[in-house]
Formats: structure tokens, sequence, C-alpha cells
């Protein structure tokens, strides 16, 4: 603040005042005749009638003039206004004593004494409030100084987390209306009995503590960690923000585990720091099966409304990326900016099918505890879009274009691309209390169509499940894939034409694939890929597929084959992981991926993956627990393995259904 010279702002009449150019009452200045006009001839003395008139008129006329102004023009020397703006602020004029006494004697006399006094006890008013000011000013700065540095930053921080709060009172989300919970079953325990057992699944929670912990000491808010360089790590899946995906991935896990002080640490961290609005690019699918499926999860486990509030605030983040010509949403958005765009390597800026299908779950819950009909839509959108399009041999295509949609590059693959389409399918019907029927036939015609194209038995008896490139089948399952023997056991019931033995039977002789691709290895851990020709089988042929990045799908299968068998070599099979897994991943800073299952020594790709505490990690639990522990009855696992639970609807119809169900 510069403080307005009053000057400037003070009409040039008022400036260098002198003698005022009105007498008080008691001498009012009357012209007088100018020193000349005693000099006029005597023979002028005596003017015409008219002349004199008009002269007496002229000088009437002045002296009405000068007895109106001191009566009717107002008193300006009091207060001056400013004039930019502040139309309010008095601004006094008189500066000192001296200048008080001169304006005094430029007073009319006539006003009284009264107003002048009055007007007096305001400007000393104001200038004790002004001095008062000034010094309550000076008072606080010399109290700030004295303060450390710690304490101050102490201040700002209270300051600016009040301003935060503030904001979201004012601006935070419409309360959401209240629904009734679903029947949750057997979210606690699940002590399997024997101790042998119980002490493998100790082993194992104490391996997810030496996870989190790690990730907590060096990670803590980054999206993944680096165990060996002992600090954050992120991918290009969540942008460039820090939003804390182990955290929100491990909840559920921590949770089912008993880690309950973790979970909170993780609960306050996202009550606290979890933030949408940021300027970042994502992927669609991952931050819908990590985000939004891990924050259903730990909210219908733990019944904190936190997690619901902020997996709505994300999910309407998503919902831009369904802004195409076709519906089918785009592969990655922009959480600030709603702007949507497909992957660069994905054929012809084609959307992927494991992408845009696995979203079914989440958002059915979305709409059943927002009333919002719009994510229920969404999905529903997809699938009748897919149904109305031909399937060459009856399979679905890797590749779908969201602009014209139409198919992309024929690729067909049941591991990585696909996956978890054909997955979510079997999991819709489930979800709804095998009420989606639709979903139901969806996933067995395109399970036929998968056996009489994709499943083959090698030379040596193994059977596996190829990919479809081009109107040929490459004989190379991923790890990805393996995945489909759980899939497989867990749709056996209520398979059409009493097929339930048949496809127990084939998710069986897929683990055992997928086992031997374990076995046969140093490390007796499974490779990213592996073959079946050459006279090579269930083996990695390339370098670039010979890794191990903690993934859990052989796990998860043999936790489904455990479920619904209880064959003891599916938790023998389970420990020998965990075993490798603790030896050969463990690390002082949480666990690594390794880069080659075939080597004695191999080097560390220096990542815990998010998913290993939110998979791996809660199947092997699972497995050494008993079945009363998230009965599959009640809870269906998203593809990240959050639990989500049934939806008893009976005669309830979600908002934007058309079915009663």
């Amino acid at each position: 603040y510069k403080p307005y010279h009053l000057s400037h702002h003070i009409p040039v009449h008022r400036q260098n005042m002198t003698t005022p150019a009105l007498l008080p009452l008691s001498g009012r200045r009357i012209p007088t005749l100018s020193p000349g006009a005693s000099s006029f001839p005597h023979h002028r003395a005596t003017l015409r009638l008219s002349e004199k008139f008009i002269l007496l008129l002229i000088l009437s006329a002045f002296i009405t003039l000068c007895f109106g102004a001191f009566f009717f023009l107002p008193d300006n020397s009091k207060h001056k206004r400013f004039d930019f703006g502040l139309e309010d602020v008095l601004i006094p004029h008189i500066d000192s004593e001296k200048e008080a006494r001169h304006s005094s004697r430029q007073v009319i006399h006539g006003v009284g004494d009264h107003d002048e006094h009055r007007h007096r006890e305001e400007e000393e008013s104001l200038r004790d409030k002004i001095r008062a000011d000034h010094e309550r000013a000076l008072q606080e700065a010399k109290e700030k100084l004295r303060k450390s540095k710690e304490e101050l930053k102490a201040e700002i921080q209270t300051e600016k987390t009040k301003v935060v709060e503030d904001l979201k009172k004012k601006d935070g989300p419409k309360p959401l209306p209240p629904v009734p919970m679903p029947k949750l079953v057997g979210v606690k325990d699940g002590d399997p009995g024997d101790p042998d057992t119980k002490e493998k699944r100790d082993k194992i929670r104490e391996m997810m503590k030496h996870a989190w912990d790690s990730y907590r000491q060096y990670g803590w808010g980054h999206n993944e960690l680096k165990p060996i360089a002992k600090k954050g790590h992120s991918t290009n899946i969540f942008g460039n923000s820090q939003m804390g995906a182990t955290i929100v991935d491990a909840l559920d896990t921590l949770y089912i585990m008993g880690l309950h002080d973790e979970f909170k640490d993780g609960q306050e961290w996202i009550k606290q720091n979890l933030d949408f609005s940021v300027n970042a690019e994502v992927s669609v699918f991952e931050v819908n099966i990590r985000f939004i499926g891990g924050l259903l999860a730990a909210y219908y486990l733990s019944g904190q409304e936190v997690f619901k509030v902020k997996a709505v605030q994300l999910a309407e983040k998503l919902l831009p990326a369904f802004n195409t010509p076709t519906g089918i949403p785009w592969a990655m958005v922009n959480l600030k900016s709603g702007v949507g765009r497909n992957w660069g390597w994905a054929s012809a800026g084609s959307s992927i099918l494991a992408e845009f299908g696995t979203l079914h779950m989440e958002f059915v819950h979305l709409t059943y505890l927002t009333g919002n009909p719009a994510y229920y839509q969404k999905v529903m959108h997809i699938r009748k879009l897919l149904a109305k399009m031909d399937r060459p041999n009856g399979l679905y295509p890797n590749y779908l274009n969201p602009r014209t949609g139409r198919w992309g590059q024929h690729h067909t693959s049941v591991g990585g691309l696909g996956d978890s389409f054909y997955e979510y399918l079997l999991k819709a019907w489930l979800m709804s209390d095998k009420t989606d029927t639709e979903a139901r036939k969806t996933y067995d015609d395109a399970i036929e169509a998968i056996e009489r194209h994709l499943i083959r038995k090698s030379n040596g008896g193994l059977t596996f499940i190829g990919e479809w490139k081009n109107g040929h089948l490459e004989r190379k399952m991923g790890h990805l894939t393996c995945f489909a023997g759980g899939m497989f056991a867990l749709g056996a019931d209520g398979s059409p034409d009493d097929k339930a033995g048949h496809y127990l039977q084939l998710g069986a002789e897929i683990a055992h694939t997928c086992h031997e691709s374990y076995d046969r290895t140093v490390l007796k851990l499974g490779p990213e890929a592996f073959k079946f020709d050459s006279g090579l089988e269930a083996v990695a042929v390339r370098q670039n597929e010979k890794y191990y990045i903690l993934r859990p799908e052989v796990i998860e299968t043999y936790w489904y084959m455990w479920r619904f068998t209880h064959d003891p070599k599916y938790r023998q099979w389970g420990w020998e992981a965990a075993q490798a897994i603790d030896k050969y991943c463990r690390v002082s800073g949480g666990f690594s991926g390794v880069k080659d299952v075939y080597s004695s020594n191999p080097t560390y790709d220096d990542v815990q993956q998010s998913f290993f505490l939110a998979e791996t990690l809660k199947y092997l639990y699972l497995l050494f627990s008993s079945d009363e522990l998230l009965p599959l009855e009640n809870w269906v696992f998203n593809t990240e393995a959050h639990p989500l639970p049934v939806l008893h609807l009976g005669n309830i119809t979600l908002p934007g259904s058309e079915t009663q169900r």
C-alpha cells in the first residue's frame, strides 16, 4: 500500500488556499467603484433613469448571489473522499493542529460549533483505530520473529489444512443415498485348524508384513516400491502422480490377515492424501481394477464410508473415457481434463478387449451404491455392442476400434489382452446371484469356441491354451493365461449339457501344466511365457520371456482348485511357490521380481508390484485358510483379487436396468 497524496484529488481552487472569496456576514464584500469612478466629470454625475435601473439590477443580483453562496455552498474543508473506488472510506483533510485552526477560521458563521466538535471526534476516533491496528500488527510481527522455523512451518501447515478442509466442506460431494449392505459372510479369521497349515499361513502373513513395512518405510505415498534402491516407483499406467496404488491395492489383504494397525495407516493416508483432481493420464482398466475395486472391497469389509466416497469420486473421473462414437471407452483418460486416447502400440488405434471388457463388476456395484444408472448402462452398452458383432470362428479378437466399431487385428488370446474379458462374463453371472443369464450364455459360447480353436494337448500330454494369430495357432502360453484353470473350475457348476465335471477336469489340467512351467526352472518360479514345440514343453525360449515379476495367476488357480477339490497337492504346490518367492525374491527392502528363472544367480528387476500384495499374497493366505474365510457363495473376486459381495437383489431393479432381478 502506497499513501495517496491528497492534493492529487483536491480541486485547483482548494490548493494554496488564501483569503476566502467571501467574508463573514459582519463584513460582506460589496463591490466598490473602481478608483477611476471619482474622476467622472460632474456633468455625468446625473445619469439617465434607465442606466441607473440597469446598474441597480446588476448590483442586486450580485449581492443575492454572494448571500446565497454563504448559506448553501457545502463545507468541504472537513473531509475529502477518496475518488478511486473506495467510496465509503473518508480520509481526514486536516493533518495538523495548525491546519485545524486555519480551517476553523473558514467555517461559516452560523454552522454550529456542535458539528465541528463531532467531526473532530470522528477524526480522532479514526486516528486511534489506525494507530491501534498498527500497534497490533507490529506486536504480531514481533511474536512471529521470536518463533522457530519449525513452529512457523507448523502454523502455516495448520492454516493450509484449515483452508483445505473449509473448501472440502464447501465443495464436497453430495451425500450418497443409503442402500442396504449386501449380506457379508466370512470376513475374518478362517483358522485352518491343523497346526502345520496354520504355521504356513502365519509365514504368508509375515511376508505380507515385510512387503508392507518396506513400502511404508521407503515408498509411502508412491504407487509402488523399488526394494533394492529403497525408494518409490511408478509406471505410466498411473500417469505422473503419486496415487498410493500399493496402499489401495493392499487394504483388503491387510484386513483379512488381521493387520489392523497397518490397515488404519492406509485408511488415514487415503482420507488425507488420495486426490483424483490431478493432471494425470491413467489407464482406465488398471485404475478400475486396482483403485475402484480395492476401495469398494475395503468399504464392504470394513464399513468405512471414506472408501465408498473415494471410489465414487474416482469413478466420475473415468466416465469421460466413454465419450467415443461407439461408447467403447478409450484405454487412457486424463483425470483432470477428461480427454481420452488409446495406446500408441494397439492395432490401428484400437481399444483392448481385456480392458474395456473388465469393468462390469465394479460398475454394477457403483450403480448399486450411488443410484446412478450411468455406470450400469455404460457396461451393458458394451455387452450389447459386442453381441451384435460378427466373431471370426466364434472368437473375440483382442482389438476393437472405438471410432468405427470394427475389429482390429485378428488376434485372440486367453492371456494378456483378452483374459479378464472372459473372467468377467462368468463373474457378472455369479455376482448377480446367478440371475444375469445373458452373461452366462455369452461366457459359455466363448469358452466353447476357445476349446475348439485354442486348447490343445502337447506331445508330452500337457494341456495348454495357445493364441490365435491371423488364422493359425501359436503354441505358446503366457503366465497370465494360467488364471484360466481357476476360471474353468469356478464356472463348472452351471455349465450347459452337464459339463461340470469336464470343466473341473480341464481346470485341473491347466493347473498341472502351469505347475510344470514352475517346476522346470532352476528357481521353481514360472517364466512370463513358455512354448510347446521343438521338443521343449512348458519352457521359455526367449530371454525376454524368462522373467518372473511376482505374478499371482498360477497361485490363483491353485486356490480355486483347492476350494473345489480339496486335493492336498494344491496346497503343496502353493507352499513350493511361497518358499521360492521368499528365498529368491525377498530382499531387505521388500520383494523384487527376477529377470531369469533359469539362472541360479538371477538379477533383480527392483520392483515390488502392487499386485503382489493385492493378489499373490492374498491367494496364498486364502490357500492356507479354511473355506469359511470369504466363501465363494457370498463373494466374487475381481481380476485384482478384490472381493466384492454377491448382490442378492431379489425383486429390486438396478437403476438403469430393464429386467427385474
